[in-house]
Parts: C-alpha cells; sequence; structure tokens
C-alpha cells in the first residue's frame, strides 16, 4: 500500500501542477506594411452602407440589392456540396477533440464471466475430481494515466486547433462559393445585356440594309452597298445567336453552386443593371484577423507546436493507475454476497532506456512540420496582400478606363451620325458607314466587358478582405 499511496501522491501533484513540454505558442511574425498602396487612406474595413445588428453577419452580396442575388447566395450555405463536405470534415476534426479529451479521464470496463472447470481426476487425488464446478465472475476494471509532462494537454490542444482550422476551411470554402456566385452572376447580366445590344444591333443593321435596297432600287447606290450591308446584318445575327453558349454555361455553373440540376435551373434575362458599390479596407494588419484562410493557417501553426510538446513527452516516464473490484463466486446465489467481493489496485511505470534515436527523430520531425507550417501562414499572408492590391489596383484602373470607354461610346455614335448622313447626301460610300457602325459595337461591346469586370473585380476584393468574417466567429476550445 506504501507504494500505491506514493503513486497517488505523486499523481496529484501532476495534477495540481502539470508541465508542458511545448513550446511556447505564438502567432508567426510577418512584414506586415502599414497600408496599402492602392488604398493608403484607408480607416475602416468593408462593411454594409447600413449595417443591422440583428442581421446574420458577412451577408456582403447584398451591397448590390439584387433580390435574386440574394436568394441564390442563401442556397449557397444549404446547398453547395463542397460546402457540405467541409462541413463534415469540421465535425470530424470536433470529433477528434473530443476524443482527444477523452484521455485525460480513467478508463472503465466490465468483464462477466463464467467458467466450467473439470479436472483430471489424477491430479485431484481421487474421485472427486471427476465432479465439475463452475466460477462465477463479475469484475470491474479502472485504468488511467496519469498527464505528467503534458501529453494529453497537448494532444488536446492540438485537435482543438485543427478543428478551428477546419472551421476556418470551412468559412473558406463558403466565401469561395459565395464570390464564384456572383462572379458568375454578374457576367451572366453582362451576357444578357450583350444580348440586348446585339438585337438593337440587328434591328440597326436591317434597317441599314433596307435603306441601302430602298437606294438601289431607286438607282442612288450600288449593288455592292447592298452586299455589304446584308454581310454584315448576317454576322450580327450569328454573333447575336452565339452569345447563348456562353449564357447556358454560366447558369450550369450557377446551377451546381447552388446544389440544384442545371436541367431544372432557368435564370430570366435581364440587363446588368447593378453598380459596384464603396468598398472601404482597412489597414493590412487587420487582414490577418478578417480572412478565413488566414485563420485556419494560424491555428495549424498552433496544432503543429502542441505536437511537438506530445513528442517531447515521450522521454519522460509514464504512470498508470489500475484499480478492478467485483465478486467471484462458485455459485451464483452467491455471486452478490459480501464475502464474495473481490478487489486489487496497483500502480506502475513504463519508461524507454533506449530505442536508438526514435524519440530524437520524432521531435525532429514535428519541429520540421512546425516550421512548414509556419511557411504556409507567412504565405498565406503574403497572398491575401497581393490579392487585395490586385483587386484594388483593378478597380481604380477600371474605373479610369470606364469613362474614357464611355467618351469612345459617345464619339463613335457621333461618328456613325456624320456617317450615314454623308451617305445620304452621296458625298462618301457606304463602306464608310459601315466603318463607323461596326467601331460603335466594338466600343459597346468593350464597355460592357469593363462594367462586368469593375463588378468582378468588386466582388473579388469582398473576397479577398474576407467577407464580413473575422476570427471571433471562430470555435470557442
Amino acid at each position: 500500500m506504501n507504494v500505491v499511496k506514493q503513486a497517488l501522491w505523486l499523481v496529484g501533484c501532476a495534477m495540481l501542477g502539470g508541465c508542458s513540454l511545448a513550446p511556447r505558442d505564438a502567432r508567426p511574425s510577418t512584414e506586415t506594411p502599414a497600408a496599402f498602396k492602392e488604398a493608403p487612406g484607408a480607416t475602416n474595413i468593408w462593411q454594409m452602407a447600413q449595417p443591422r445588428d440583428d442581421a446574420r453577419r458577412g451577408r456582403w452580396w447584398e451591397a448590390f440589392q439584387d433580390p435574386l442575388l440574394n436568394a441564390f447566395e442563401d442556397q449557397v450555405a444549404v446547398s453547395n456540396q463542397n460546402v457540405a463536405a467541409a462541413f463534415a470534415t469540421f465535425m470530424a476534426a470536433r470529433a477528434l477533440a473530443s476524443e482527444a479529451r477523452a484521455q485525460w479521464y480513467p478508463t472503465l470496463g466490465v468483464n462477466p464471466s463464467v467458467t466450467r472447470t473439470r479436472q483430471a481426476a489424477s491430479r485431484s487425488g481421487g474421485a472427486a475430481g471427476h465432479n465439475p464446478s463452475t466460477d462465477y465472475a463479475l469484475p470491474f476494471d479502472a485504468v488511467w494515466q496519469a498527464d505528467l509532462w503534458g501529453r494529453v494537454g497537448n494532444s488536446v490542444a492540438a485537435s482543438v486547433a485543427e478543428a478551428q482550422a477546419s472551421a476556418a476551411d470551412l468559412e473558406s470554402v463558403r466565401l469561395t462559393a459565395q464570390a464564384e456566385l456572383a462572379s458568375d452572376y454578374f457576367e451572366l447580366r453582362a451576357q444578357d445585356t450583350l444580348k440586348q445590344l446585339y438585337d438593337d444591333t440587328v434591328v440597326a443593321y436591317r434597317a441599314s440594309y433596307d435603306l441601302t435596297k430602298i437606294r438601289f432600287q431607286t438607282g442612288i447606290a450600288s449593288d455592292q452597298d447592298v452586299a455589304q450591308a446584308e454581310a454584315q446584318l448576317e454576322t450580327a445575327q450569328a454573333q447575336d445567336t452565339h452569345l447563348g453558349i456562353l449564357r447556358a454555361q454560366l447558369e450550369h455553373a450557377m446551377a451546381v453552386l447552388i446544389g440544384k440540376p442545371a436541367p431544372v435551373f432557368v435564370i430570366p434575362l435581364e440587363s446588368l443593371k447593378a453598380l459596384p458599390p464603396a468598398t472601404p479596407v482597412d489597414v493590412p494588419a487587420r487582414l490577418l484577423e478578417r480572412r478565413p484562410d488566414i485563420a485556419a493557417a494560424e491555428r495549424r501553426v498552433a496544432s503543429a507546436n502542441a505536437q511537438i510538446g506530445v513528442v517531447k513527452a515521450a522521454y519522460y516516464p509514464a504512470i498508470t493507475l489500475s484499480a478492478s473490484g467485483g465478486y467471484g463466486s462458485s455459485s451464483l446465489s452467491s455471486l452478490l454476497d459480501w464475502p464474495s467481493r473481490v478487489w486489487s489496485i496497483g500502480a506502475g511505470m513504463g519508461e524507454t532506456i533506449f530505442d536508438a534515436g526514435q524519440r530524437k527523430a520524432a521531435v525532429a520531425q514535428s519541429r520540421a512540420v512546425y516550421d512548414g507550417t509556419v511557411a504556409q501562414y507567412r504565405q498565406t499572408v503574403l497572398a491575401a496582400f497581393q490579392q487585395v492590391e490586385d483587386a484594388l489596383a483593378a478597380l481604380r484602373l477600371l474605373e479610369q478606363e470606364t469613362q474614357q470607354q464611355e467618351k469612345a461610346v459617345a464619339s463613335s455614335a457621333r461618328y456613325l451620325d456624320l456617317a450615314v448622313t454623308r451617305y445620304k447626301l452621296g458625298i462618301d460610300g457606304y463602306l464608310n458607314v459601315i466603318t463607323a457602325q461596326t467601331a460603335l459595337l466594338a466600343n459597346r461591346q468593350t464597355l460592357v466587358g469593363l462594367r462586368t469586370q469593375q463588378m468582378t473585380a468588386c466582388v473579388q476584393l469582398i473576397e479577398a478582405l474576407g467577407g464580413g468574417w473575422d476570427t471571433s466567429q471562430l470555435p470557442r476550445p
């Protein structure tokens, strides 16, 4: 019993002041600029123009003020299968954390048994040995290993950090799907705008074709003018039809994103009307708190750090307490009687004396894994800064280019009016009209493309800023 008391005393001391062999957990240092180059005066993070405290956080798509887009985005979190798979991964990681916590507690078991025995007569010394006997047992066993060196504690910390990383991965997958849906939606609306543009162009070209036929019939224009007008009309009709291919593909892609079969998903035609909302940004340091992929990388650093403590604990002895108790009897009727009770209690200690460097190699491996997660974290941070700068630069330059292109469209329209007037007066040939019409169509098409790029760049900026998410939404340990 003295050995048991000493073991209990040692375990009690360890429970009161157990040590952890893991290095001190800290976020890896990164070079963080004071401000974004494309937004030097940034003072506040992106947020809704009229935020509501009672609304679900992160509903950034509502800033575009498109009810149909809002309805589609709401379905992403519910029906997108990539999000569902990421959620299942998170639930598995959370279960592993619970499994690690179970190591803090003793393992209890029961093993009832009935044994029928007959001894040989030569061993029992007489005929009585031929009579079989029955033994009944109802034992309960308990085994518990003291966490003296923080092995279990660090294992729990690593599992919890990994579960938090999985939760951040879930948010990254959800944000990516939501951003992809918004980009596809605006590109689809751009196709609808181009469809309307080409429909109007076909109408205008048909009017020009009818005009040249009338002028040819009256002897004013040549048959060459009619052929040119007819070729231009047919080309525009073919291009108008071709627009349906990309629109159908975008519609099918959106169906997959919201978890619906492509054959049953239909979006009505509507031109692009949304404008890029104002998207202020914060200082770069706040980006470390607002992107789920950065949070996931940082939590995996913490998990790898705790794993170092787990493997280092193998250098120290493990103390195990065990106890068993129950009942044993040769008669079932007296099995639960007080004289039939049996019990035992003990303590054991295990220590590896020689392992040919196995533990040392395990520690070296865990440190290398930790260094790898630090590098991945820093790379994620650098990529985040790049994505924000890319989106900011795109928005700034696209705004200037759009304004310039609007002037080009206005000039092309004026050029076409002059060309048509001079053609009707017989000053110039029809080729000048075709040239002016082609230039106007190309410039208007380019303007639609620039406005679409503005919308997608705005979505990319919101995604790069974390979409309204921050680390406070990680599940608590």
